[in-house]
């Protein structure tokens, strides 16, 4: 299944360092299957708030994220951002193809049933 790293950051003002990271950053996850998704895009809030930026990247697979972030490669420029920019980084794994979600809603109604 594929698996998804998404960051949600606080706007910074530019940095030689931010530009580094970016410049570097490609390189750290093509060798685990990743490319950006999201990236440097405007985003549309439709509830809520959400300022900042938001940043997508997919993986083939949740192990191939987790070997990405745990890399030698990434935590040697991870600073690089993370002293410039806050943030929050998830990692999630995707849906398997074919997903169908009115499964999960059967489950959820039949959990209300035995209450």
């Amino acid at each position: 299944m594929p698996a998804y790293a998404i960051a949600h950051l606080a706007e910074a003002d530019p940095h030689p360092e931010i530009i580094e990271y970016i410049e570097r950053i490609a390189g750290t996850f093509e060798p685990y299957g990743g490319r950006f998704l999201v990236h440097a895009t405007p985003h549309e809030v439709k509830e809520g708030s959400w300022p900042g930026h938001v940043v997508l990247i997919g993986f083939p697979g949740i192990s191939e994220a987790r070997a990405w972030w745990d890399s030698p490669a990434y935590q040697a420029i991870a600073p690089l951002r993370s002293r410039h920019i806050e943030g929050d980084i998830i990692m999630v794994e995707g849906v398997p193809e074919g997903y169908d979600p009115t499964t999960t809603a059967k489950a959820m109604r039949e959990g209300l049933s035995a209450e």
